[in-house]
């Protein structure tokens, strides 16, 4: 089984949460509680949303979500975990993949929990903040989950979009802090870590529960935990082995040397 994180997708031009000594590179994130209980805070996460869209949109799979693929079609590696919410797994042609907080490319109505891509709320934002289009806010810095840091006088004259469907609140279909990860994914990455013989880690701190425990069940089990990380991670303790290198040209490089044995003449490699 392979969990990864922000790491993986910096590649592909989404900054980490976090550096190498575990500290965070932005500003705290919204958090679930707040998101639901005030408007101001709905205001000021579609407004940063509608500029950092766009990283999200055009971002594209590196090498790192590649090599998983193919491993991942060719038997060596099963389940792919991943803490991140920009669906570059599946663009790459991983399956089964578990987005264990979600994807940014999709929105709900917290009220009658009709479901809109984000690229149609994104028209949505234009067409009720016309002038916005035009006024270039640099310099942007984009999170993970595309929370983009912009000026407080944009966020104050921002208007957001109610669900068409019933006027009730839009929020992405992500997991936010301080809220939990649906019982249905953590049991089914539970289930993953059962049955595989390694749990790799790739691109993740693991600094939040949601992506340590598996570490931990791993390691609970007797299962070899190996991370590819740079910096720190918060499972250093339980590794059976940890690599602080690139994790895309890491990952090439496994891509390479490994095969499942499938075929004539083929060498039996390892399994993840």
């Amino acid at each position: 089984m392979v969990l990864t994180g922000a790491g993986l997708s910096t590649a592909s031009g989404i900054p980490a949460y976090r550096d190498a000594l575990g500290a965070w590179r932005h500003p705290p994130p919204i958090q679930h509680q707040s998101f639901l209980r005030s408007e101001a805070t709905r205001r000021r996460y579609w407004a940063r949303s509608y500029y950092g869209w766009q990283t999200m949109a055009n971002a594209t799979p590196n090498t790192g979500h590649l090599a998983l693929a193919s491993l991942q079609a060719r038997g060596v590696v099963a389940t792919i975990i991943t803490q991140n919410v920009d669906g570059l797994h599946q663009r790459a042609g991983a399956d089964p993949v578990i987005e264990l907080h979600g994807s940014v490319h999709q929105v709900t109505c917290l009220g009658c929990h009709a479901r809109f891509s984000r690229a149609l709320v994104q028209e949505w934002l234009v067409a009720l903040n016309p002038e916005l289009a035009r006024r270039d806010p640099c310099p942007i810095t984009v999170a993970p989950d595309g929370d983009a840091q912009i000026q407080d006088e944009i966020i104050d004259a921002f208007a957001v979009p109610l669900c068409p469907e019933c006027a009730g609140v839009l929020k992405p279909d992500v997991v936010f802090f301080g809220d939990n990860v649906p019982r249905d994914r953590v049991e089914r990455a539970c289930d993953a870590v059962h049955q595989a013989n390694t749990l790799l880690v790739v691109g993740s701190s693991l600094t939040v529960f949601s992506g340590f425990r598996f570490a931990r069940l791993a390691h609970e089990l007797g299962k070899p935990v190996v991370a590819i990380n740079r910096g720190v991670t918060r499972a250093d303790a339980l590794l059976t082995l940890k690599i602080d290198a690139d994790c895309g040209e890491t990952l090439q490089a496994l891509a390479r040397g490994l095969t499942t044995g499938d075929g004539p003449g083929a060498t039996a490699g390892p399994s993840i």
